[in-house]
């Protein structure tokens, strides 16, 4: 199994297949505007614009269960972002990320990666995961992790694709 198998809809309601990313080293945030980890989105959208051209694929899905911190509905979503962080990665719609309503693909990677600090439970808002070229989820990374700390474990997966 692999995250290929999933599929996750934009804010507008339009569905993508995670397949689209076969290939490519994705990292999947849950994120928050209203947090005090938001200026994460800075760091996001840097490793956005450094590698997308080398095959970087960055997902935000927005998650409103950690204290209210994401009070933004999915309409406004992706201005609201580019307005206010800059963002230009591609954001989902606004999804569980723990409980019963727990969006598939986190399922998915909870269950994929869970050892040593990390339970099946995600913390908080800017967990991270980082995602093989072949959909493996290899990597997690907490929430006070900040992007450019990860991103020689990037480099190192996006040279397996040259």
């Amino acid at each position: 199994m692999t995250i290929h198998k999933f599929e996750a809809n934009k804010p507008n309601g339009e569905s993508i297949s995670m397949e689209e990313y076969k290939g490519k080293v994705v990292l999947v945030v849950n994120t928050a505007t209203k947090c005090g980890l938001t200026p994460q989105f800075k760091g996001l959208e840097k490793l956005h614009q450094d590698y997308k051209g080398k095959g970087l694929v960055v997902l935000g899905f927005p998650c409103n269960q950690f204290l209210g911190q994401e009070p933004v509905e999915n309409d406004k979503m992706e201005e609201t972002c580019q307005i206010n962080h800059g963002v230009t990665f591609q954001l989902m719609e606004k999804i569980d990320v723990n409980g019963s309503k727990t969006h598939p693909i986190y399922k998915y990677l909870k269950n994929k990666i869970k050892s040593g600090l990390f339970s099946s439970r995600i913390k908080w808002n800017f967990e991270k995961f980082l995602i093989d070229p072949n959909g493996k989820a290899i990597k997690r990374y907490s929430p006070k992790t900040k992007p450019s700390a990860f991103e020689g474990d990037i480099i190192k997966e996006l040279k397996k694709l040259s």
